[in-house]
């Protein structure tokens, strides 16, 4: 199981575009991803309970995953993180 947090750097925070695209990736892996904040917790495949989470710029979040392809899985979403704000314009 591997655990990281991120401080939510999007200029308007973690919209509905950047989600779907969070979840599309995250969906491509075996493992399971859990995306929290606050104390309120979301499976990251599933796009609503994401939303619900509603992530703000400034939030801080954690991500944990677990399974077979952790490893790889954790290093895409730190790259989706790094990048997605590319998507924000």
């Amino acid at each position: 199981m591997l655990m990281k947090n991120f401080i939510v750097q999007l200029p308007r925070g973690l919209q509905a575009r950047h989600t779907a695209l969070f979840v599309r990736k995250v969906s491509s892996f075996k493992s399971e991803v859990i995306l929290s904040k606050s104390g309120k917790v979301a499976n990251g495949k599933d796009i609503m309970k994401i939303m619900d989470l509603v992530i703000k710029e400034g939030d801080e979040i954690t991500l944990v995953v677990h399974g077979f392809d952790e490893q790889a899985v954790m290093e895409t979403l730190k790259n989706i993180f790094q990048t997605l704000h590319k998507y924000n314009e």
